[in-house]
């Protein structure tokens, strides 16, 4: 066991003797005044500050390794989260471990979570994302004190540019745009993938689902995202195991997506919904990564952006599909309807999609009520009403003039 040492030392003409020690966590030197400036005395204050200090105000460093906590952590807390939650926090872990490449927990101190960030910030990494690395780690490290592998949680600056945007990045689709999009996918996918691609994007176009649920979406598997066709209407089933709140979810779909798969053939309702053809023939269904690619190039071939700015021009992705969906049945329902089709974990990501549509009815609202006429309240020409002077209100009767 690591023991503490507390010394007498002087420092230049102060009147008293002073007791120090070096706080093997922090590495820094801990000082305090013995109060008396004879020596013997001071010996004895330093002697009962050391018993405080070893009878468990001061605790030695951990000596476990990082491997060790890693471990535990994945079998202790992850195993009973989302997968996506594991995953997420595996991707963390590896950073960790690609750039700082700690022995033991307790090397994760302030300053090595500091350069940790710059160097992601060097890598190209969004502030958003960043944001979302130190919470995981944080909430690792914060498990970890509290199972007293390290001491004490080291502070983490959360990077202070990651602010939440009112706007959707990119843009939702028009229909038009759509079909060129279904028009391009045979040049990028080749002959033999162009039907299953096509089933996939149209399936997308109207599920509002995300990437990796719908590679993920089968017809008869209870222990995965689940098409139920059971009752009067078809709906979704999430099994715990996929949820943030570890419970089973039944929920609706949107009529156009339950039309959509009840034209497929009660022969041909097996296995996995989506099956999208990679493009080399005889290839297993593509990862998620790449789905994500070759959509992204069909929107590219179709000439859809959907943003741009002095650097980059970005063309249509199957998360623009998704951003689609929920902008039209933005104009059918209300946010909490739409928050269970979008199956979104807040309220307040639900309205995003009804910040940009709502400036626009806004606007065709306020030229409706000038009828044309943008000075607002006459037919004189604007440079005409701007010369005269405003009336003058009258004063209402029964007040005090």
């Amino acid at each position: 066991m690591e023991t503490i040492s507390v010394n007498v030392v002087r420092f230049g003409d102060r009147k008293y003797l002073q007791m120090q020690y070096r706080d093997s966590v922090t590495g820094r030197k801990k000082t305090r005044s013995t109060g008396t400036a004879n020596r013997r005395e001071a010996e004895r204050v330093a002697a009962k500050w050391e018993a405080v200090l070893q009878a468990g105000r001061y605790q030695p460093p951990s000596k476990v390794t990082w491997d060790e906590f890693r471990r535990r952590y994945e079998d202790e807390v992850l195993a009973s989260l989302a997968d996506t939650t594991d995953k997420k926090a595996a991707s963390v872990f590896n950073a960790v471990e690609k750039i700082l490449n700690p022995d033991r927990v307790s090397q994760m101190t302030a300053d090595k979570i500091s350069y940790l960030q710059s160097r992601l910030r060097q890598k190209g990494l969004k502030e958003s994302t960043i944001k979302g690395h130190m919470a995981h780690l944080q909430a690792a490290l914060n498990w970890a004190a509290r199972m007293q592998i390290i001491v004490v949680t080291p502070a983490i600056e959360m990077p202070k540019r990651a602010k939440k945007s009112k706007v959707m990045k990119g843009r939702p689709i028009t229909y038009e745009e759509f079909e060129r999009m279904l028009q391009k996918a045979p040049g990028i996918v080749h002959a033999h993938a162009v039907d299953s691609w096509t089933h996939y994007l149209n399936g997308m176009w109207c599920s509002g689902l995300r990437l990796e649920e719908s590679l993920e979406l089968w017809w008869d598997r209870d222990d995965q995202l689940c098409v139920d066709t059971t009752g009067r209407r078809v709906k979704l089933r999430i099994p715990a195991d996929m949820e943030k709140g570890n419970e089973d979810r039944v929920l609706p779909l949107a009529p156009e997506f339950e039309e959509f798969l009840l034209a497929t053939p009660g022969s041909a309702r097996s296995g996995r919904v989506f099956k999208p053809s990679a493009k080399r023939i005889g290839a297993t269904l593509p990862k998620a990564h790449r789905v994500g690619e070759i959509a992204s190039e069909i929107g590219k071939a179709a000439g859809v952006i959907v943003a741009r700015n002095a650097t980059k021009t970005k063309f249509a992705s199957l998360h623009d599909l998704r951003r689609s969906f929920g902008t039209r049945w933005a104009t059918k329902v209300m946010p909490p309807i739409l928050q269970i089709l979008m199956r979104h974990d807040s309220i307040e990501t639900t309205l995003k999609y009804y910040v940009d549509q709502n400036a626009d009815e806004a606007a065709d609202v306020l030229w409706k009520a000038v009828g044309g006429n943008t000075s607002g309240n006459s037919s004189v020409e604007p440079s005409d009403t701007y010369k005269k002077s405003p009336p003058q209100a009258e004063p209402a009767k029964g007040l005090n003039k």
